[in-house]
């Protein structure tokens, strides 16, 4: 029988016993804030190394509320700002946008309030990490608000692209989930740029992270947008070349992105094959993102007609 990690339970008892005394003592707050905040380690260990979608789910909802109450202790903690963000991420993209584009076609009603879920919880997430990044680096938002995006990226240090790295994911999947969203369409060549700098600092971050993001955005972005297959297609081979093929993730990305595009059930098909190939306990720092992606790559495979219009060129 799987159990919760001990993390929350820690965290938990932490701020009970903290909060008996009528208020949440800010240095107790703390300990657990950057006991819960610490990037990789144990805490993040125990979701993504996690074979078990479902428990996982289950237990994201009580985290993230965790993360809030501790937040509202201590407001100015920028590295807790930066967690609650990733995790509002995680949970909105594998148990809510994810699941929605899933449904059957009969169940539109459903899927619609769903997205327009995913799309809030995507902006509370940005809302976050851009709050975080603020109290490391006073007058971004303004610049960035203001267009002045060359501005803001000259007031940004590399130690603040995990930052940027999660804000703009958070910006560009709401994009993606309504990109009639005027606010969305007219700024998402900022995230674009915040991405683009990670990237220039470190072209390795995240283990190819930010080329699977622009591998989805290159490829079904318009061409007045920046969208360029060619672009995308150079990103996936990035991407592939710097998890060492440890991620099933950037394989969908192309195959929904490019492959879709150009009717092509052919790549489609041998795209998808590649990410069940990979085998999820090879590689335990990604287990749960790659069985969520071969979750969804067998749906993909049986709803194959959904996507294309004739299978002639797959002979």
């Amino acid at each position: 029988m799987k159990k919760v990690p001990t993390l929350f339970i820690a965290a938990l008892c932490a701020v009970v016993v903290c909060g008996s005394g009528c208020s949440i003592n800010r240095l107790a707050v703390r300990a657990v804030a950057g006991m819960l905040s610490g990037g990789g380690g144990a805490g993040g260990d125990a979701f993504t190394s996690e074979d078990d979608p479902e428990l996982v789910g289950d237990a994201l909802p009580f985290a993230m509320k965790l993360y809030e109450s501790l937040l509202a202790a201590d407001p100015e903690n920028a590295d807790l700002l930066l967690a609650t963000g990733r995790i509002f991420v995680m949970y909105a993209n594998a148990y809510v946008q994810t699941p929605a584009d899933m449904l059957e076609m009969s169940e539109v009603e459903k899927q619609a309030v769903m997205r327009a879920r995913a799309k809030r919880l995507f902006l509370r997430a940005r809302e976050y990490v851009l709050r975080g990044l603020e109290l490391r680096r006073p007058g971004l938002r303004a610049a960035l608000g203001a267009g002045k995006v060359d501005a803001a990226l000259a007031a940004l240090k590399k130690d603040d692209a995990d930052y940027l790295y999660w804000a703009s994911a958070a910006w560009m999947s709401a994009f993606s989930i309504d990109p009639f969203d005027m606010e969305l369409l007219v700024t998402v060549q900022q995230p674009v740029a915040l991405l683009a700098q990670v990237n220039a600092w470190d072209p390795a971050w995240g283990s190819g992270a930010v080329h699977d993001i622009f591998v989805s955005f290159y490829g079904s972005a318009s061409a007045d947008m920046g969208g360029s297959e060619a672009r995308a297609r150079e990103e996936f081979a990035r991407s592939l070349e710097l998890s060492k093929g440890a991620k099933a993730g950037p394989y969908l990305a192309l195959a929904t992105a490019v492959s879709v595009k150009n009717q092509d059930a052919k790549e489609f098909r041998d795209l998808v094959g590649r990410a069940l190939a990979i085998d999820v306990d090879a590689f335990p720092s990604n287990r749960l993102e790659n069985v969520l992606a071969q979750r969804r790559a067998r749906w993909l495979l049986e709803h194959i007609g959904d996507f294309f219009l004739s299978e002639g060129g797959d002979e």
